[in-house]
């Protein structure tokens, strides 16, 4: 009886996320979780559920997406850390593996996740950062860095989001919270670290493309609070591209056995 007990097993993944149509299984695409879980099923010799902390879009990375699932398998997480990696392609990495309590659920039981864009801003692209950053030739204001910083506040807390999400419906709750927006530029990289409760759909990289009209002037930074107020997305800035977002962490309380 004991050796049928379902065990709950945590995944900390790591992803380039170039080659994949998002991290939620799709009919016909090849996705990180049907990648993954092709991989456990034949691990553990049985069919497998993974589930996800965050529904990463295509081309998004990855340095702690956090995944859950049960198994009657014995191995230790230290196993299936190693049998992971040996079968997995060299773009996803199984960074921690752990059994946890059984009532765990990597994204139900998630507090925070934190996503973090880089932006190139540069007149000469960079061929190695090319796959993990936009690059915006595009000058900003002397005082850019500034503005920008101004603007976030008026996103920092619990506001209804609908102009920052590419897509929403009238019915749908597009409250969520921001914890916090940090703002850091190291020579021609600018570093746009959001932490929330959850994210719209695109709702990050459309908040990068209105701070980045931030700073060139296109937008003031006390504009931010009426184009929240409007719920109109023609009112908010562009939605940057996929490949500069990734997801940094994910927060939990305990989720020890």
């Amino acid at each position: 009886m004991v050796k049928n007990k379902l065990r709950n097993i945590k995944l900390v993944i790591e992803y380039d996320g170039t080659n994949y149509c998002g991290w939620q299984t799709q009919k016909g695409q090849i996705t990180v979780q049907e990648t993954i879980t092709k991989v456990l099923s034949d691990i553990c010799g049985h069919k497998i559920t993974l589930h996800g902390a965050s529904r990463t879009d295509s081309k998004v990375h990855s340095q702690a997406q956090v995944a859950n699932f049960l198994t009657k398998s014995r191995l230790t997480g230290y196993q299936f850390l190693q049998a992971l990696n040996d079968h997995l392609p060299d773009d996803i990495v199984i960074r921690k593996a752990e059994e946890v309590r059984r009532s765990f659920h990597a994204q139900f039981d998630a507090k925070s996740k934190t996503y973090r864009y880089i932006i190139l801003n540069s007149h000469i692209p960079c061929a190695l950062d090319r796959k993990f950053c936009y690059f915006f030739p595009f000058p900003l204001k002397r005082d850019a860095e500034d503005a920008m910083k101004k603007a976030v506040r008026y996103l920092i807390g619990r506001h209804n989001f609908r102009a920052f999400a590419t897509k929403s419906s009238q019915k749908e709750n597009c409250y969520r919270k921001i914890y916090s927006i940090k703002i850091t530029r190291n020579k021609n990289y600018i570093y746009i670290d959001i932490k929330g409760s959850g994210f719209l759909y695109n709702m990050v990289r459309t908040i990068v493309g209105t701070l980045l009209q931030v700073g060139q002037g296109k937008i003031k930074p006390q504009d931010i609070k009426d184009i929240l107020k409007s719920q109109d997305r023609k009112k908010a800035g562009p939605t940057v591209p996929a490949k500069g977002l990734c997801l940094l962490k994910v927060e939990y309380a305990d989720t020890s056995k």
